[in-house]
């Protein structure tokens, strides 16, 4: 299974008490694949060094490629395409892109903005962390 995570998802599920942990968990143990593409991967590093600091992000960022050397389960992806699904927030276009054209299964998101994907006649589903969780974990 292919998903991709919203930031704001995956800076919950770094904490290890969070509810959203188990997704990070998982992810680490090789249960799914994570897509990322340079898009997501710039968003991630700017929100997680402004919010937690700089060693927060090269943590994770060591993190995945542990995860992409030990288990396979980084899909590096780089999209030629802008799908243009999101209009609300066209920032978020970013994710939909990369899920896309990974051919995720689901792009786990708390975000309503990305509510036009599920009827966008394109194959990954927005999916909460919660339905995702109780769903394939």
């Amino acid at each position: 299974m292919i998903v991709c995570l919203d930031t704001n998802v995956l800076l919950q599920a770094r904490a290890s008490g969070h509810a959203f942990f188990p997704i990070l968990d998982s992810w680490v143990a090789g249960k799914f694949t994570l897509a990322v593409s340079t898009g997501i991967l710039l968003e991630y590093e700017e929100v997680i060094a402004r919010m937690s600091g700089r060693e927060q992000w090269r943590k994770f960022a060591r993190l995945m490629d542990y995860v992409e050397l030990t288990t396979g389960a980084v899909l590096r992806v780089t999209p030629h395409y802008h799908f243009q699904v999101i209009n609300h927030d066209p920032d978020d276009n970013i994710f939909t892109d990369c899920a896309i054209t990974a051919g995720a299964d689901y792009l786990i998101t708390e975000d309503r903005h990305f509510a036009p994907l599920a009827s966008a006649g394109y194959h990954p589903q927005p999916i909460t962390p919660v339905e995702f969780i109780s769903k394939h974990l």
